[in-house]
């Protein structure tokens, strides 16, 4: 019975979404034409964000190492072990940013919106796609637009989730543009949430991540990006095992 009403949550949740996607739909689409303009469907993601998980009991909460300059761009990396890991840092970054996601979001009625627009898709299996989407966030960092990359690529099948290896990318891009890297531990997305919600459904609660100082990469070569992703990986592995 309580994994009835688990799933059922979860169906209400997803509906909620869509819903108030829907009304937000008369100004997302003709910003969405504009890409002067595309910052402000950050802004519109956010409140969807906010609406949908109140009205289904979720909530999200953030501590913070220090305090960010949200004037400067960073390449932000989060281990990812729920959908909701994606509403929780939208909430909780003060800044123009996108995220770097698998290609069949774009065929998502809600997601794919986002990115056709302020995100980037990547084949996980192609490498010239990996290569394009990685130039791409390069150029968004340019413009002073903030990159989030999950490293480990995927959310872990293990239930409970486990964190996975990272993969590199990111920590080259970071080296690379001379930008901080800031890690994010997402404590207990999935305890609300576990991946699409599909196996265990979802209940009401509150999501809680943990935003680390940023480290700063401008003294950094490419020969660095190893241990880089090492050091970071280290610093989200401390947290959970904190947690």
């Amino acid at each position: 019975m309580k994994l009835i009403l688990k799933k059922i949550h979860t169906q209400f949740y997803r509906v909620s979404v869509a819903f108030f996607f829907t009304l937000c739909w008369p100004v997302l689409y003709p910003l969405s034409k504009k890409p002067k303009l595309y910052k402000y469907i950050n802004q519109i993601r956010r409140l969807i964000i906010f609406l949908s998980s109140s009205l289904s009991g979720i909530f999200y909460r953030a501590k913070f190492e220090q305090p960010v300059d949200w004037s400067r761009t960073y390449v932000i990396c989060p281990n990812h072990t729920s959908n909701l890991d994606i509403s929780a840092i939208s909430q909780h970054l003060h800044n123009n940013f996108c995220f770097i996601g698998k290609e069949e979001l774009l065929h998502n009625y809600v997601l794919g919106l986002f990115f056709r627009t302020i995100d980037i898709t990547v084949n996980r299996e192609s490498k010239i796609s990996s290569f394009r989407a990685i130039k791409t966030a390069a150029e968004r960092i340019k413009n002073g637009v903030s990159v989030v990359i999950f490293p480990e690529a995927t959310i872990p099948d293990e239930y409970p989730p486990v964190l996975y290896p990272f993969k590199n990318g990111a920590f080259r891009l970071a080296i690379e543009m001379k930008v901080p890297i800031i890690p994010i531990t997402s404590l207990d997305t999935w305890k609300v949430l576990w991946d699409t919600g599909e196996e265990y459904g979802s209940r009401p609660g509150i999501c809680n991540i943990f935003v680390h100082k940023p480290i700063e990469t401008a003294h950094l070569t490419i020969d660095d990006a190893d241990a880089l992703r090492d050091e970071v990986h280290a610093i989200i592995t401390k947290k959970l095992q904190q947690a």
